[in-house]
């Protein structure tokens, strides 16, 4: 079953989303596997939420993800942050012919999501990952979270929705359906009042739909697009280290945590060291995988990028018992091990390349 190539009638003649009874939706999520990216030992578990997105939103189609992962290249620091890792629609449209639009809310969340899978489109759409049954462990029925879900089927009248998110394939039903989709009904009696109010209506989140505009690329094709978005990316790296640049910033950074405290630490985690282990772990997957295709990639870097993973969970782990014992570790010899690793990635690409 492929979320961009079939669609369905009712036996009236009206279309309706592809799945329509919940034994096919189980059996696709049992039947989808994860994909290679996601499977045995990973340093970083779900670690870049968007690209954890698209590696099963294109596996789950048959299509191959290693490709799209050139843009890891580009990350920087960004002061406070390492830049969040998301495939660009303009590689994914040139590598799988498939095309990101922002879809347009208007009444209903749930009606607009029902129109596009009607139309054999994926909806991606920002929701509360307390409705997600996927994150029992993290958030679900526990914390309210933000996160993306790729909707890829909805039954309305059974209450019942088959999406991706993170690494797999999942279903959801009943009052997490409503949750997730009927939450935003509210929106619908705010608008039918607006004659008499103008203000209370709810916001609804951002969301995009994906359509097919021509055929995927593959085999030799397809390496040699990622090889060329690679070249492109490389002209759009940072100008300097980006991991220097955060070491002249962290002992501030560490201040800051010791004075905020543990909660705020961990937040710090999550969108420093967090980002830049994933993104150098993707990185990689995708130097081995450019190498496997034939492409004349030097060993080095993508054991350097795994480098940079590695040691990026070292010095996460580092840091946390220093500030348990409100020490103030600047965790030094870790940025020596990844500026250096650094060094020999980006830049040695780019001096091949560009």
């Amino acid at each position: 079953m492929s979320a961009f190539h079939t669609s369905g009638m009712t036996s009236s003649g009206v279309s309706r989303s592809r799945v329509v009874s919940l034994d096919p939706l189980r059996m696709r999520a049992k039947r989808h596997r994860a994909h290679a990216l996601h499977r045995g030992e990973r340093i970083w578990r779900d670690g870049a939420g968007p690209v954890d997105l698209w590696i099963e939103l294109l596996h789950g189609n048959g299509l191959e993800p290693h490709a799209m992962l050139a843009f890891t290249v580009t990350q920087d620091f960004e002061d406070d942050q390492f830049t969040l890792g998301r495939p660009p629609c303009e590689d994914i449209e040139k590598l799988y012919g498939l095309q990101v639009q922002e879809l347009a809310v208007f009444d209903s969340l749930e009606e607009r999501a029902l129109v596009q899978t009607r139309r054999a489109n994926t909806v991606l759409v920002e929701v509360d990952a307390f409705f997600l049954p996927d994150m029992r462990a993290l958030a679900y029925r526990r914390t309210h979270v933000k996160t993306t879900i790729a909707v890829d089927v909805i039954d309305p009248n059974a209450r019942r929705l088959g999406y991706f998110h993170h690494s797999g394939y999942h279903l959801l039903h009943g009052d997490d359906y409503d949750g997730v989709l009927g939450a935003h009904a509210a929106h619908d009696a705010a608008a039918s009042d607006a004659a008499s109010t103008t203000h209370g209506q709810a916001l609804f989140p951002h969301v995009e739909f994906v359509k097919r505009v021509r055929e995927s690329l593959a085999g030799t094709s397809l390496a040699e697009g990622s090889a060329d978005l690679l070249c492109a990316h490389l002209l759009r790296r940072p100008m300097h280290n980006p991991i220097s640049r955060w070491r002249s910033t962290f002992p501030a950074h560490v201040d800051t945590m010791l004075e905020r405290g543990e909660a705020y630490a961990q937040t710090y985690a999550c969108n420093v060291m967090r980002q830049l282990g994933a993104n150098f772990e993707l990185l990689s997957h995708y130097l081995e995988w450019m190498r496997e295709q034939g492409f004349d990639i030097p060993v080095t870097t993508h054991v350097a990028a795994r480098t940079i993973a590695s040691e990026a969970m070292v010095l996460q782990c580092r840091l946390a018992r220093a500030l348990s014992n409100n020490q103030h570790d600047l965790c030094g010899a870790s940025f020596d091990v990844m500026e250096g690793a650094y060094e020999r990635v980006v830049p040695t690409l780019a001096a091949i390349v560009c």
